[in-house]
């Protein structure tokens, strides 16, 4: 799937570097030009292989909006016009799709990637999705209240919003620093196989997907999951239909971007390894059992050839905004903006209406 990647903020600017490097070094080709867009300076000059382009100048002077969100969409909205021209050259004609990607708690990246998201939509003739990390339990009441801004107002304006909970991918026990790299790394290598999966492989594999399954699946709207797992095949293909039903559950019940969100409208299945070893029966069998979990009858599947002596799951669910986390997320953010206004306000008449307002 041929995409061009636009990183706002710096979660989003770290993110689109790891992707990008994450292809070159695979040899996929998927990723056709990288942007990171930043109103930090010092956050910009920290990436290698992607081109970059500082917003908000004459507001900030390079250093960031502070956590201020509403500041990153302003300072977006002012450079819009200057950041629409730099695409040139870097959104070529051979792109499938454009991915936003951001952190969501943040105030460049959670304030300025729904303002790009909108313009790109009346520029481009493709797919603009989003790339979202949302912030963890622990990471403080602004970061919450920035991102269940954010994320209300990226789901108006995104065709699909590709969410990554910042808790379900760190491991136990890391540092703050150590489980932003772990997750920018499994992002890297999940997000970036699904790029892949959708380049087309001819003469290999039975049933290879293609990039119109991923944007078909994507279709839904809404929210879009993505999972992975994966363990040691065997050489027989015969002997790996239960490491194909294995990784496929795993990759949906403990492997997800989003934690306990199953339901969906749509769903796309990719087992990954040598084609030899990728059991037809076994995807199949997976497939059908997706189909029950999720409650969707648009369960897509297929292969990845890949040379690995793992079998590999990937399931993207698009569709699947109906989940307790989000749901469970979403309060977290209205409680975080109802104590942000009670200290600044004492006017009882402010919460009336609980919901979230949106950036613009």
């Amino acid at each position: 799937m041929k995409v061009a990647l636009i990183g706002v903020g710096q979660a989003g600017g770290k993110i689109t570097e790891r992707l990008a490097r994450f292809d070159a070094d695979m040899g996929f080709g998927a990723v056709q030009g990288a942007l990171a867009i930043n109103s930090a300076d010092a956050d910009l000059q920290s990436l290698d292989i992607v081109d970059t382009q500082l917003i908000g100048a004459d507001r900030v002077n390079g250093h960031g909006v502070g956590g201020d969100n509403e500041l990153g969409t302003e300072v977006m909205q002012s450079d819009i016009q200057q950041v629409l021209g730099s695409l040139d050259g870097r959104v070529t004609s051979t792109a499938e799709a454009i991915f936003v990607v951001a952190g969501l708690g943040g105030g460049t990246g959670s304030g300025g990637a729904p303002v790009l998201v909108h313009h790109l939509q009346q520029v481009y003739d493709v797919p603009i999705y989003a790339l979202g990390v949302l912030p963890g339990r622990n990471e403080g009441a602004l970061y919450q209240a920035n991102a269940g801004r954010s994320l209300k107002t990226l789901l108006r304006e995104a065709d699909s919003t590709l969410l990554i909970d910042n808790d379900s991918w760190h491991e136990q026990g890391e540092s703050v620093e150590g489980a932003f790299e772990t997750i920018n790394e499994k992002i890297a290598q999940r997000v970036g196989l699904l790029f892949a999966s959708g380049e087309a492989v001819e003469g290999v594999g039975e049933s290879v997907v293609d990039s119109s399954e991923v944007i078909n699946t994507l279709r839904a709207g809404g929210v879009a999951v993505l999972g992975y797992a994966t363990e040691i095949a065997s050489e027989d293909s015969g002997e790996n239909i239960t490491t194909a039903m294995s990784v496929s559950r795993q990759a949906l019940l403990t492997g997800t971007s989003l934690p306990d969100a199953t339901t969906a409208d749509s769903a796309l299945l990719v087992i990954a390894g040598r084609p030899d070893a990728i059991p037809r029966k076994g995807v199949e069998k997976s497939r059908r059992w997706l189909e029950d979990e999720t409650g969707s009858m648009q369960v897509r599947g297929g292969d990845f050839p890949l040379d690995s002596d793992r079998l590999g799951a990937l399931v993207l669910l698009g569709g699947a905004e109906r989940s307790d986390r989000i749901e469970a997320f979403m309060e977290r953010a209205r409680e975080a903006t109802e104590a942000q206004e009670t200290e600044s306000t004492d006017h009882a008449d402010q919460f009336a209406d609980d919901r979230l307002e949106n950036l613009f």
